[in-house]
């Protein structure tokens, strides 16, 4: 996780949470010439091919695609392994950040259904309206000098926002 200084305050996790998080830039996790299974491995308790195959396979890598070198991989291939790592943490809190980016359709339908499927706690951004409005039931909105903090659907968001400020 690329780790930024705070300009004032501080935060740590509780001890029950176990967090997870995938980065939009992830070009630095893909320099190295290793299979993909080899790439996994590092990130998974369990070290087995078959296991590791197996969520290469979810990810639609399936057969001789697993063996296939992590730094030839396109944009959407990237954020498909960088999915099964976060996935493989078993955490109760994941972090993605635009995890739509170079995905296509098929792949974002299928993050969105296993996002709304999720039993822990999802914190994410996105440019992706469909994902926002249909996995977001909080919507925690950020600008220079404001902050809300709303229960709602986007949509439902979008349309306060614009009675607000009219």
């Amino acid at each position: 996780m690329n780790k930024q200084t705070a300009d004032d305050g501080t935060f740590k996790f509780g001890i029950t949470i176990t967090p997870s998080y995938m980065e939009a830039n992830n070009d630095e996790y893909f320099k190295s010439d290793v299979s993909l299974v080899d790439w996994l491995r590092p990130y998974s308790n369990d070290q087995h091919e078959s296991y590791l195959r197996g969520w290469l396979g979810r990810m639609l890598f399936s057969n001789e695609e697993a063996l296939k070198s992590a730094c030839v991989l396109s944009g959407g291939e990237k954020v498909r392994c960088m999915l099964a790592k976060t996935m493989l943490n078993a955490s109760n809190l994941m972090i993605f950040d635009d995890p739509t980016n170079h995905l296509d359709l098929e792949s974002i339908s299928a993050l969105n259904k296993g996002m709304i499927n999720y039993k822990g706690v999802l914190l994410f951004s996105s440019h992706d309206h469909e994902l926002l409005n249909s996995v977001a039931n909080r919507i925690i909105y950020l600008d220079e000098n404001t902050f809300i903090d709303k229960m709602c659907t986007y949509d439902e968001f979008l349309s306060w926002h614009e009675n607000i400020k009219n």
